[in-house]
């Protein structure tokens, strides 16, 4: 039975990768060219950026108070409280900013996106712009794609700072540390390839979600049953993307940008 599967999965695997493949050749041999959907990419832009503020919000401080309360009582055994600020702000820049944005979006926007997409494909719009002679690839996949390129690395910008302001708020008043004492530190800390190699991590992020979701919803089949089908393949396939890329990213980054111990 588990070879059955094992032969049933491998080839949609190699499909999905062709087909994920050609999709990122059309996007770079289209993307240069006339015409350009300067609006249908602000309207994307608003639908991923705008509307995705107060989510990203309430994610962010959560993660920078938990965060901060979780270093606080592990760094207060050893007498290392003042060393949260510097860890949590470095944690939270490079890594917990960067993923927990991302996987959101992921569940948010690409999930959005893949409904969308799939419902055009199920009601043959997608063959209807083929017909007025216009490319799918052109009208529907590049202006995501460079909206969510857009609109996620200002999203982890915002998620970062809400992030600190919740592990400040949590540093004064469950260990005593000043906000005064807080930022001091953050800023000492903190270099700009922090906040950029996070930020980079992110539009890598974009890119994954949102061509991952626009092939998988212009390849569904199956009617509405099929919609749903691509929509949760498409939330499960990013967030592997995301966590995978990222070890790979940090490895390069710490090779290349982050100083040696």
């Amino acid at each position: 039975m588990s070879d059955a599967n094992s032969h049933s999965q491998s080839p949609s695997l190699i499909r999905f990768a062709g087909g994920f493949g050609l999709l990122c050749g059309k996007i770079f041999s289209e993307a240069f060219r006339p015409p350009y959907y300067f609006r249908l990419t602000l309207d994307q832009i608003y639908a991923i950026g705008i509307q995705s503020f107060v989510l990203v919000a309430v994610t962010g401080f959560a993660t920078g108070s938990v965060m901060a309360l979780q270093f606080g009582y592990g760094l207060a055994k050893f007498g290392g409280t003042l060393y949260v600020p510097k860890i949590a702000a470095l944690s939270i820049l490079r890594e917990m900013g960067p993923v927990f944005t991302s996987l959101l979006v992921a569940g948010r926007i690409g999930s959005g996106i893949a409904s969308e997409v799939s419902s055009m494909k199920v009601t043959q719009q997608i063959d209807a712009i083929r017909a007025l002679g216009t490319s799918p690839t052109k009208r529907i996949v590049i202006p995501r794609l460079i909206a969510s390129m857009i609109a996620l690395p200002i999203l982890t910008l915002f998620a970062d700072y809400i992030a600190l302001l919740g592990a400040i708020l949590v540093c004064q008043s469950e260990f005593g540390i000043s906000p005064s004492y807080f930022i001091a530190k953050t800023i000492e800390s903190l270099r700009m390839y922090d906040l950029l190699t996070g930020m980079a991590k992110t539009s890598v992020f974009a890119f994954f979600i949102s061509v991952t979701a626009c092939w998988k919803g212009l390849n569904t089949e199956g009617g509405t049953q099929g919609v749903g089908n691509s929509t949760t393949w498409v939330v499960v396939t990013s967030s592997i993307f995301i966590m995978v890329s990222d070890f790979f990213l940090t490895k390069f980054f710490i090779l290349t940008v982050y100083p040696k111990v």
